[in-house]
């Protein structure tokens, strides 16, 4: 009940909260510092890795792609990301080993709406194909270049989240945020996450330090 009462005294912020578009490497390594190079980072996966430098440009894309402007709502598909991907050093689910087959993108999607979203990057029958090898072949699919890999996040925020959800996100509140990981994405807010989202939230703000 308090955090429904919270999460609805938040909405009628959303009006006013303030929008952007463009997220550059700068505001990434600020968030996360370890962004700024791959270098020794990813083990037998350091293929994955990108750096801030990297990832910037497709993430920016998704926002206008998916149409995701407020920046509560960036700032919490930034930090999903970071969390999910072990700050862009994976985009497969590797752990605990083998991982799940057919998991990843940069926000660690599961294989059922990866075979979703192919569908909506490359029509049903493309998908289809894939998935009838399995679901590492739809995973090979969404990761076949940057812009898919980290274009999920927004791509699953825009179609799979209700609008409370993505209205709580906007208000950059504490109730929005886990709500969007527990009633949305379905996981467990925990202090880890809170500290990068706060952080990522702090940068894109438009009196941000980066």
């Amino acid at each position: 009940m308090k955090t429904s009462v919270l999460l609805a005294s938040a909405l009628s912020l959303v009006a006013t909260a303030p929008t952007n578009t463009a997220l550059t490497a700068e505001d990434i390594k600020a968030i996360e510092p370890v962004t700024e190079s791959c270098a020794g980072r990813g083990g037998d996966f350091t293929k994955e890795c990108r750096t801030a430098a990297q990832a910037a440009g497709p993430i920016s894309h998704s926002f206008s792609k998916y149409r995701i402007n407020s920046v509560g709502e960036q700032a919490a598909l930034v930090a999903l990301m970071l969390f999910e991907s072990g700050s862009f050093t994976y985009d497969k689910n590797h752990f605990p080993a083998p991982g799940r087959p057919g998991q990843g993108t940069r926000n660690m999607q599961s294989p059922e709406f990866n075979f979703e979203y192919a569908k909506d990057l490359y029509g049903e029958e493309t998908a289809l194909a894939a998935n009838a090898t399995g679901p590492e072949a739809v995973l090979k699919l969404v990761n076949g270049n940057d812009a898919d890999s980290f274009g999920s996040a927004a791509w699953f925020l825009s179609t799979q989240c209700k609008d409370p959800i993505k209205q709580g996100l906007a208000s950059e509140s504490q109730a929005g945020w886990s709500a969007y990981l527990t009633e949305c994405i379905g996981t467990t807010d925990v202090p880890e996450r809170d500290t990068i989202w706060t952080k990522t939230l702090e940068i894109l703000k438009p009196d941000g330090c980066a």
